[in-house]
């Protein structure tokens, strides 16, 4: 069911503009946050009360639809499959191609990385990204960071840190099921980092991670 919330809550985080396109709210803003006039919705069942959860905005085109609260939610469901992070894009997609290129990462001028068995990860709308084997790292100059991050594409991601640059390399151990093939691989940020492929430096791409 739903009934009017009795007051929007509060934001968790200020509002926050995603950056390098369209002024629209980044996803670390709170659901309470929103770009058009509306009514903030409590939605009820089966014993459960979630106040706030959605919202129904005052715009006719609309109709009768209601803005849910993904974060709200314990679980979200694309027919018997878990959705996670968020619901993806129809026009988005990755791709993994094995290469057997000589790739070598550089950190401030050295060598943390070389190898003849990266796999590239190619998707919409993001940099390349080389992915090397864990043996092919040099794994005494990285350090473990307590930062987590999910894609609704590749799944849980954990990270270390490489001299003076904080999560400048990250791992998937048990990614999604279109990305299997870089599961334990290593990629670095090489918008902060240098890399090189057969021999050719490649520029610095620039990104909202630059």
């Amino acid at each position: 069911t739903l009934a009017p919330a009795d007051a929007a809550p509060a934001p968790e985080h200020p509002v926050r503009l995603a950056e390098g396109g369209p002024p629209v709210l980044d996803p670390r803003t709170a659901f309470a946050v929103h770009t058009c006039a509306g009514e903030p919705l409590t939605l009820a069942g089966d014993g459960v009360t979630l106040p706030g959860a959605g919202f129904r905005p005052a715009d006719a085109d609309l109709g009768d639809h209601v803005v849910l609260d993904f974060a709200a939610f314990d679980e979200w469901l694309e027919e018997a499959e878990p959705i996670v992070g968020h619901p993806r894009d129809p026009f988005s997609r990755i791709d993994v191609r094995r290469s057997d290129s000589r790739v070598r990462i550089e950190v401030d001028g050295v060598v943390v990385a070389e190898s003849a068995a990266a796999r590239l990860l190619f998707e919409t709308g993001i940099t390349t990204r080389y992915y090397l084997p864990r043996e092919d790292v040099r794994m005494e100059l990285l350090t473990p960071s307590d930062t987590r991050t999910t894609c609704a594409y590749k799944g849980h991601a954990t990270y270390w840190s490489v001299g003076g640059h904080r999560d400048l390399a990250w791992t998937y151990d048990e990614p999604l099921s279109d990305v299997r093939d870089v599961a334990g691989y290593i990629a670095f940020l090489t918008e902060r980092a240098d890399v090189v492929v057969d021999g050719e430096r490649l520029p610095r791409p620039v990104t909202p991670w630059s």
